[in-house]
């Protein structure tokens, strides 16, 4: 069948990993539900398609069997992970997707004695959520060894696609998350906030806690117990988003979550390629120990969209071509804090 299938790979996201793919020298077999966008797709690219959906688990093997890796793109994950990465046990394909949704990290990660005997990688999060955090999260670490609390602020002047929208409402109840003391504690969205300088002309930003992929990926890294992420956001939003809180019980309801997604499905387009490239997106990090010892560093790179794409055709690549630690991983744990430098653009930078 091929080294790689995308699946989803018609969404806006993985439409941008296949063109990735295919200019990386790949030729990835590209599968999904629907039919009538994964044809007109596969026509566009010149690539091999498979029409199957998750719940067609024999069909879904017969897309594996041949292949070495899988490149889940199809959200939200909280639906959808489960029912891919139990395909790619039985058929010993390596899995790997780009999901940010934290219970998905968690979830995943108990799945990794099973990914050991079956000899593959598990490793979730190889886009935007969340290589940059987590190869700085890495990169902190080895900094300062003994650091015991961890945060990490992002900032992205960025349009975002229907999936990624739809992800966000999927969510819309959960509230936020921070790590304390090795466990995950639900709070209120946005109950954190610091100023953060992000370098490169972006000092002096807001920003508030947000219940991030790396509050279980950096952990699972680092080992370091305490991890707080943080987004950029005006005070105002960060006023609304903590106002919309309150309503997260009524927002959770499914006819609510429905008639938003609907409007999403009709409103909602992700940046175009022009775009992307006239934006950049930036990484911060702190680590510290009790004794006051502390580390600062942050990353400079591509649109997140455009990062998102160069991270993932770069595990795939090393995956392919043999580089894939059985068991669930994380990206700088399977590849170190270097990883992310691997992208073109992308600037790192240790402030103290």
């Amino acid at each position: 069948m091929g080294d790689v299938v995308i699946y989803g790979s018609y969404g806006y996201t993985g439409n941008i990993i296949a063109q990735a793919a295919i200019d990386r020298g790949l030729e990835p077999v590209l599968a999904g539900r629907n039919r009538d966008e994964l044809s007109t797709q596969a026509i566009k690219l010149g690539c091999e398609s498979e029409v199957v959906g998750l719940d067609e688990p024999k069909v879904l093997d017969v897309l594996l069997d041949d292949a070495d890796a899988v490149v889940h793109c199809a959200g939200p994950f909280s639906r959808t992970w489960e029912p891919m990465v139990e395909a790619c046990l039985r058929t010993g394909t390596h899995y790997l997707d780009i999901t940010g949704e934290l219970d998905v990290f968690e979830a995943i990660h108990k799945r990794d004695s099973e990914a050991r005997e079956a000899g593959i990688v598990l490793l979730p999060g190889v886009g935007f959520d969340v290589v940059p955090t987590d190869c700085l999260a890495a990169h902190l670490a080895d900094r300062l060894p003994d650091a015991d609390t961890l945060a990490l602020a992002f900032h992205a002047e960025m349009g975002v696609s229907k999936g990624t929208a739809k992800t966000m409402v999927e969510h819309i109840d959960a509230g936020g998350a921070v790590r304390r003391d090795g466990r995950i504690e639900r709070v209120t969205v946005g109950s954190e906030s610091r100023e953060i300088d992000f370098g490169w002309g972006h000092d002096g930003m807001n920003t508030v806690s947000i219940p991030w992929g790396d509050v279980s990926t950096a952990y699972h890294t680092t080992g370091i117990p305490n991890v707080t992420v943080y987004m950029s956001m005006p005070p105002s939003a960060a006023r609304q988003q903590r106002f919309a809180g309150l309503f997260a019980p009524v927002l959770g309801l499914p006819p609510v979550k429905a008639t938003l997604k609907w409007f999403i499905e009709q409103t909602t387009e992700g940046p175009d390629a022009e775009e992307r490239a006239s934006v950049s997106s930036f990484v911060w990090g702190e680590a510290r120990t009790d004794d006051g010892d502390r580390v600062e560093s942050r990353l400079r790179g591509p649109h997140t969209y455009d990062l998102t794409a160069a991270t993932a055709v770069e595990i795939t690549q090393r995956v392919i071509d043999g580089d894939a630690p059985a068991g669930f991983q994380t990206p700088a744990g399977a590849y170190g804090p270097d990883l992310i430098l691997a992208v073109d653009g992308v600037e790192r930078e240790d402030v103290v």
